[in-house]
């Protein structure tokens, strides 16, 4: 379970505290073999799901106290136990994986939240553990981030996802503003479609102007690391915009002149 490349993840960046490193780095290895799976190479359905559940189990075992089977859950299950996770956030990802696997659409935008709620969320939620920060108001931000994030990644990614099958933009939007599938399929960047793209960024901008106050409750360098995560996704918001929703052609991503404006609007937070 390589730390290569998984989204909402500040994996040993040097902004964090050292001491959290080691435990974030165990959740990523978790999240992101746990992502394979569901997501990588040409596996059947049936083998990812039980794939799946093999890490399910993993789990139910480090949550009865027992040692995993498998040598790559020991370090999960120290940190586990070192810091008091709860185990029902680990499980929340894996059922996020598995609807992966046999879900490819969203009829709207709740159902499609529900998803970023098990998917995305845990991921702030942990990190809050970590920091002993989980009040019920700092889990609220942190799931706002966390779910606009997720929801950055969609419209970043739709080209990436219809070639895998998945359309992650809700039916009922894609309904109201008169998309279809076949438009996404030939990469036609309507003024339909463009109009779609500005309502999403628009309300996945509000979703993490929502959380953003989180910064000011984290401690020192988990603060700023979060605060350059948020400026980060709304940086995206923006490039796709600017594109007018044209994300066929060439996926939105952040420049060197990006981080010079993402590190200014960190520190004015």
């Amino acid at each position: 379970m390589p730390v290569d490349h998984y989204e909402n993840f500040p994996v040993a960046s040097l902004l964090l505290p050292r001491r959290l490193r080691r435990p974030i780095e165990a959740i990523y290895r978790f999240a992101r073999g746990a992502d394979d799976i569901a997501d990588e190479g040409d596996a059947s359905d049936a083998a990812r799901l039980q794939g799946l559940a093999d890490y399910g189990e993993e789990i139910e075992r480090i949550e009865r106290g027992e040692a995993p089977v498998r040598p790559e859950f020991n370090e999960l299950a120290r940190v586990i136990a070192e810091w008091r996770l709860p185990t029902q956030l680990f499980r929340d990802l894996l059922d996020a994986f598995a609807q992966d696997v046999v879900v490819k659409r969203y009829a709207d935008y709740p159902q499609l939240l529900d998803y970023c709620r098990r998917s995305a969320n845990p991921v702030g939620r942990l990190l809050l553990h970590l920091v002993g920060r989980a009040s019920d108001e700092n889990l609220h931000r942190s799931d706002c981030i966390c779910t606009a994030l997720q929801l950055i990644n969609f419209w970043q990614d739709v080209a990436i996802d219809w070639q895998k099958g998945r359309i992650y933009l809700p039916q009922s939007d894609r309904e109201r503003f008169a998309v279809c599938e076949s438009q996404i399929a030939a990469g036609n960047c309507s003024a339909e479609w463009t109009a779609l793209l500005a309502f999403e960024i628009e309300r996945t901008r509000d979703l993490m102007r929502a959380g953003e106050a989180l910064v000011h409750q984290l401690p020192g360098r988990m603060g700023w690391e979060i605060r350059f995560t948020v400026q980060g996704g709304l940086r995206i918001l923006e490039r796709i915009a600017h594109s007018r929703g044209d994300v066929f052609r060439q996926r939105p991503q952040l420049g060197a002149t990006d981080y010079l404006f993402i590190a200014g609007r960190a520190l004015f937070m």
